[in-house]
């Protein structure tokens, strides 16, 4: 608020700046779209109002459009209140754009562009130095605006306004950080609230010495604190709902029939052939001599043909898996949501080797480091040194792998991790499955010399799975619309409550609390928009209910609360402001007891130790044992050494305290280092302090809940 207040009284002198530093443009064609605001306008039901200019529904939702073509997986609600924020600061921005006569000329937009990572790092509007190129940014958009008809150009001219929105703003900004700084003086307390130390001793009666039952505070007590305190008690309109989920799942009896259906798919099977009018042998599962034909057919997992190692089959399964024969089956087993019955096709003894690796490369060979100069010579003949020393007995080839090699792996002490035939080249290749788990040797290839050692080896197996979805039957989701409804239609009848019938038919109720009217994600629902919409329904009741078909299911919701915006009720904030009374009133019941008392006296009576502290700051008021209290370190700090204070009112306790040593910061030449941080400091809180002052001053009307 001081930044603004500054404004304020040299809103002339700022004027009088901008008007001679900036001057107003126009560009036709590139940098403009006719209306430069943010899209605001007249047309059409608003969905805001800020300080009386209007958004207005169509332009905000042409937004909307733009930014869900930009977007990933963004809810639409997440979008419209992305773009709601956005326009909301457009709007007061661009007010005080209009009052202070700030205006953008294109070489300042150009400039801007520049600090935009996605133009000015892009190769397509770089020079031969890889430094932005202007010139070919405006052919660009010139080309754009030239092809007609696949909306190019009129997305750049909505990217084109946020464009200059963050010039301007870039501007604005700059102008208030201009008359930002910190004098010496104030680098100088800085340096010493954070170098100065002080050595205490100390007695704290701590407020838990007092117990909560001994307080007693009155609704009246409350309201007078609320009403005290009513900035910190403010609430937006929110709601409490309560509801049972009914999740459209299979039932015990489907999935039975799943693993039925999947035990008649093993064996061979007999059926008439309605057009030779004869029956035909259906082979199964375990006897089918196409199995892709099969899988195709029959599963809802098609064939893999890919050779697996044990740790990359199901984990609770693996053995089993492994353990079978070629031609055996092993199921049916489930995992996640399906249920599945695996054949054992193929298996390959020591498929998969696990190696480690030292290269010695040389300059040319493939992918070499730069940094590698040693010529083929060299390098061979240092590879047959390691070579040697990776066989002598103790050798720790890690070691010799992270120091020596060539290699990526190196970090990793060669580790290559394991391997299928024909993933290395050739040579590599065939010593790892030529030789034994431990065997250690030299080849070459184009990357280099390489000293392998094969670390393990394990098989690999080709494994048909034949799987089918658990999925509800068709008499199951029917029975949950009915059991849905039947509970919908006893809770609405008046005679027992939601939890009551809740309980008695066994169902979980889930509370949900303080939802807002913008909100859409509901916990163990997520994105039911409809449900906040009912709720927040000036129609809809506390105590109303109503079934909503939501995915996988139903969901019987009842509303149980409606929160007004404005100041909390007592009820409302009894939580949070039970504890603060009751601290008051403790420190106060401890200061009377206890005033004109020494420090010895207070630790005997109170019965606490007298406890040292040392080293402490006014920065850093975290004192051992008792936690962090600024306003004790901070009355020390104004304390003689040597003084006793009075009974301090702390965050835990009432403290009492003697300063025991004061060791003042030895003094600098200069403070500016201390005064230009704390500049930056408060140049960086610019952006962010102006604008939520600005909003706080603004009138705004949301009007979001009554479109979307």
């Amino acid at each position: 608020m001081a930044i603004l207040e500054n404004i304020r009284k040299r809103t002339t002198i700022l004027i009088l700046i901008i008007g001679l530093a900036l001057f107003a443009f126009v560009i036709s064609g590139v940098f403009v779209n006719g209306d430069l605001g943010s899209g605001t306008g007249k047309v059409g039901s608003a969905v805001a109002e800020i300080n009386g200019n209007e958004i207005s529904v169509d332009a905000f939702r042409q937004k909307i459009e733009q930014a869900s073509r930009n977007s990933g997986n963004t809810s639409s609600m997440q979008l419209v209140n992305q773009v709601y924020d956005q326009e909301v600061r457009n709007s007061i921005l661009g007010q005080q754009f209009d009052d202070l006569g700030i205006d953008i000329e294109q070489d300042q937009i150009m400039n801007y562009i520049k600090t935009i990572p996605g133009y000015a790092q892009s190769p397509q509007f770089q020079d031969e130095s890889g430094i932005f190129d202007e010139n070919k940014f405006l052919d660009f958009i010139a080309d754009m605006k030239a092809t007609i008809g696949d909306g190019r150009y009129e997305n750049w001219l909505q990217t084109e306004e946020s464009i200059i929105q963050g010039a301007k703003e870039q501007a604005y900004f700059n102008l208030i950080k201009a008359g930002v700084g910190a004098t010496l003086k104030e680098g100088e307390l800085e340096y010493k609230l954070a170098n100065n130390k002080i050595d205490l001793k100390y007695v704290r009666v701590p407020y838990a010495s007092i117990p909560d039952s001994t307080i007693t505070v009155t609704k009246n007590e409350i309201a007078s604190y609320i009403n005290a305190h009513k900035d910190e008690y403010k609430q937006d309109e929110s709601r409490d709902l309560q509801f049972v989920y009914f999740e459209e799942k299979a039932s015990v009896t489907d999935e039975a029939a799943v693993k039925e259906g999947l035990s008649k798919l093993m064996n061979s099977s007999v059926e008439f052939n309605s057009q030779t009018k004869a029956n035909d042998t259906i082979a199964g599962f375990k006897n089918t001599a196409d199995v892709a034909a099969f899988l195709d057919r029959n599963s809802d997992i098609k064939y893999d043909t890919i050779f697996k190692s044990k740790k990359q089959l199901p984990s609770l399964f693996a053995d089993s898996l492994m353990a079978l024969k070629v031609g055996e089956t092993y199921g049916p087993y489930r995992v996640g949501d399906l249920f599945k019955v695996s054949k054992m096709i193929a298996r390959k003894a020591n498929g998969s080797v696990k190696a480690s690796h030292i290269l010695i490369a040389y300059e040319g060979a493939q992918r070499a480091n730069p940094e590698v100069k040693r010529t083929k010579e060299e390098a061979e003949a240092e590879a047959n040194r390691l070579y040697k020393e990776a066989r002598k007995p103790g050798a720790v080839f890690v070691e010799l792998a992270r120091d020596n090699s060539d290699g990526p792996s190196a970090p990793n002490g060669g580790d290559l991790g394991y391997f299928q035939e024909g993933t290395m080249v050739p040579k590599f290749n065939d010593f790892a499955f030529s030789n034994g788990v431990g065997a250690i040797g030299l080849v070459e290839t184009d990357f280099g010399f390489h000293i392998i050692k094969v670390d393990e080896k394990e098989d690999i197996v080709r494994v048909a799975t034949l799987g089918r979805e658990i999925e509800a039957s068709e008499e199951t989701i029917n029975n949950l619309f009915t059991d849905a409804t039947k509970f919908e239609m006893a809770t609405t009848s008046g005679d027992k409550v939601f939890t009551d019938l809740a309980k008695e038919s066994e169902y979980l109720v889930r509370p949900v609390n303080k939802i807002k009217a913008l909100d859409e994600n509901l916990p163990g629902l997520t994105n039911q928009r409809n449900i906040v919409q009912w709720a927040f329904n000036e129609d809809t009741e506390i105590g109303d209910i109503k079934r909503f078909n939501i995915n996988n299911g139903y969901a019987v919701v009842q509303l149980t609360a409606s929160y007004k915006e404005g100041v909390m009720s007592v009820e409302d904030a009894s939580a949070s402001i039970l504890p603060k009374i009751r601290k008051e009133r403790k420190a106060a019941q401890i200061i009377g007891e206890h005033q004109g008392k020494s420090i010895d006296d207070l630790a005997k009576v109170a019965k606490v130790s007298i406890s040292n502290a040392s080293a402490l700051t006014v920065k850093s008021p975290t004192i051992p044992g008792a936690g962090r209290e600024p306003a004790i370190v901070g009355a020390a700090y104004a304390m003689s050494e040597g003084e006793t204070s009075g009974l301090i009112e702390g965050e835990t306790g009432v403290f009492m305290v003697t300063v025991l040593k004061k060791v003042d910061a030895a003094a600098l030449d200069n403070y500016s280092t201390y005064a230009n941080t704390l500049k930056s400091a408060s140049a960086l809180q610019v952006n962010r302090s102006v604008f939520d002052a600005l909003k706080e001053a603004s009138e705004i009307e949301d009007n979001r809940t009554a479109f979307y």
